[in-house]
Formats: C-alpha cells, structure tokens, sequence
C-alpha cells in the first residue's frame, strides 16, 4: 500500500505543474482603444501590435513594432519613433503590411500625408476587431478592414478580414497571416505593378551595405543628406529557396526569401514563406537592399521583363484568401529548417 500511495503522489505532482502552466497563457493580446492598437505580450514582454490609426500618415494597419525573443526591434522606427542612423525615405514603409500599388487604378501601397494630392490614393480602414484569444504558444488575433477608394473617402472596393496566428517557442517567433480580400459590388483589378504585396521595413542594421548617398535623421529626428554611406554594423543579406542570395534575389521567385544579419551581435533571421494555396505560387520577391522586403505574386509583367502578364482580378463579390508566414528568429537558420516551417505551414489548417 506504501508503495502504491508513493506512485500516486508522483503522478499527482508530475500533473499538477503542466495544469498550473496551462492555465497561463504565455502569449496575451492586450487592446488599447486609445491609442489604436492591440499589444502582442510573450511573458509580459512587446513582440509586436496591431497599430491602426488610418486617419494619420499611416493609411492602412499595420504590425509595428516587432522585436525577437530578445526584445530586439527589426523593423524600422521611422516615421512614429524615428532612431538615429535610419533612412527618412518612404514614410509608408512602417512595420508589416499587405497592400497594393494599382487596385482598380487607386494607389493603396504609396498613400500617405507626404502627398498632397491622394484623389488616386486608397486608404484601408480598419473596422474593427472581431477575435482576441491568448495562449500558451499560440495566440490569435482576428480584424477586418474596408479598402477605400480615393483617399478613403470614396467607394469601398474590397472588404477584409485578416486572422494573425501568433506563435512562440524558444528563440523563434512566428507570425502567421490569413488574410481574405472580398469584391463588393464592381470587379476589382490588380494591375501588374512592382509594389506589393506583403510586406516588411527592417532595421538599419539588416539592410545591405550601401554606397549609394541617401538622406538620415540624427538622435532628434533631423535629417541629414549623406554622400557617402557608413556601413559600419550593415550586415544584412537575402538568402531564397532557390539558392539565389543578396539583392540579386530580386524579382526571382521562390517558396521563401530569408534576411539574416546582426544588431548589437544579435545574430537575427527574418524568413517570410509563401503558401502553396496563394495566387501565382511561387511568390516573386520585391526585396531591396535599403530595407523593403516583399512579397508580391501580382506584379508578374514587371519581374518576368514583359515575357509575363496576371493582372488578377475578382469578380463582383468574389473572394480570394492569401497566407503568409514569418519566421523571426534570434540566433542563425539553416535552409533545412526554413523547408521544414514551410512544409508544416502548407500543412497547417487555417
């Protein structure tokens, strides 16, 4: 009986710290009305938020900022908390995004209050949060937006509704987007154009070296013409699927594109993966050196040199759903792990 009493009180502690872990959830999703956004919380510390303040420079939602396990920022401060060193070009390049250049001839990619006439520029409004659910490795956000023509002022052409799967394990986070784009009442054209679709602004830090002069802020926000560029700490480099590496991965197509560079000797990876479900798989890369990195799978006309046209459309109430995975992790990846995460991302029921 000793015995048997023994063995039940291992069970019972054996079962009682995975009940009390459970009951914690590790990842929370905080909503902040006032200003605009809902915080991504990963032990109590910021990964990322859902920031939507589309009556500001920032026309569409966004994820801003975003940070690894460590609690490093990869994506550029500019123009919200500007940091020194940084680049002041394209002030709607913030955080991540997915959006497009020519929808139906309404501008949604470069829209922001830089422009003094947005007759020709879409806005998408976030209309509000429908899902907030935390957990232990795996959280969930669900919204929906309205793409408005000129300016946001105008004629709703597609209705969305995007779910965030937010994921963390060790030194990985991932963050996995599903987002369906649905016609209203006229057909929506996507014309074949370079900027889209899915997309991400990095650090200073993971761009690549550069000797091409460019304007900088200073500490204080001031902007600064510099000739010649200091590369100092500029460590970034493109890496895709197909083998292709550097800014040469531009235009080329593959199942995912990896950035890896360093901040402060944080060795940090950025991987985005595309999903075989997605329109015109796979996707092409818009991945610049100076810190845009994109997917975009409708611009086929201007990657493939003419030799190709999609111009994607939907007809009137037609739907299309689009799924992107990134895989943000603090230290070095391996090709054979990015396959993995891709193979288990086309698996994974969404």
């Amino acid at each position: 009986m000793k015995s048997h009493s023994i063995i039940l009180l291992l069970t019972i502690l054996s079962i009682v710290p995975c009940f009390a872990q459970s009951k914690k959830d590790r990842i929370q999703l905080t909503i902040k009305d006032k200003e605009q956004k809902v915080d991504v919380l990963v032990d109590g510390k910021l990964f990322t938020s859902y920031f939507y303040p589309s009556d500001s420079i920032l026309k569409k939602p966004v994820l801003y900022p975003i940070l690894t396990s460590k609690g490093t920022t990869i994506t550029r401060g500019y123009p919200f908390a500007t940091r020194a060193g940084e680049r002041v070009d394209h002030p709607h390049h913030v955080g991540m995004w997915l959006n497009y250049e020519s929808v139906n001839g309404f501008d949604f990619w470069n829209n922001s209050t830089a422009i003094k006439d947005r007759s020709k520029y879409g806005t998408i409004k976030h209309t509000g949060i429908v899902e907030t659910n935390g957990g232990y490795n795996k959280a969930n956000l669900g919204v929906k937006a309205d793409w408005i023509d000129t300016d946001g002022k105008g004629n709703t052409l597609l209705k969305e509704t995007t779910n965030y799967i937010f994921h963390a394990k060790g030194n990985q986070r991932i963050i996995d987007r599903i987002t369906t784009l649905t016609a209203q009442n006229v057909e929506v054209s996507f014309k074949d154009v370079k900027d889209g679709f899915f997309a991400i602004r990095v650090a200073r830090e993971l761009e690549h070296p550069s000797d091409k002069p460019d304007v900088f802020v200073n500490a204080k926000g001031i902007e600064t013409k510099v000739d010649k560029l200091d590369n100092t700490g500029i460590t970034g480099n493109y890496h895709t699927s197909e083998g292709i590496d550097g800014e040469a991965a531009w235009s080329t197509r593959g199942k995912w594109n990896n950035l890896s560079g360093k901040i402060k000797g944080e060795d940090i990876s950025i991987a985005i993966i595309d999903h075989p479900s997605n329109a015109n798989y796979p996707t092409y890369w818009h991945s610049r050196g100076y810190g845009l990195f994109a997917a975009n799978p409708l611009g086929e006309k201007v990657f493939s040199k003419d030799k190709k046209e999609l111009n994607f459309k939907l007809a009137p109430n037609q739907s299309v759903t689009f799924r992107y995975r990134t895989v943000i992790t603090s230290g070095k990846v391996t090709d054979e792990t990015l396959n993995k995460l891709a193979e288990d991302f086309a698996k994974a029921k969404m």
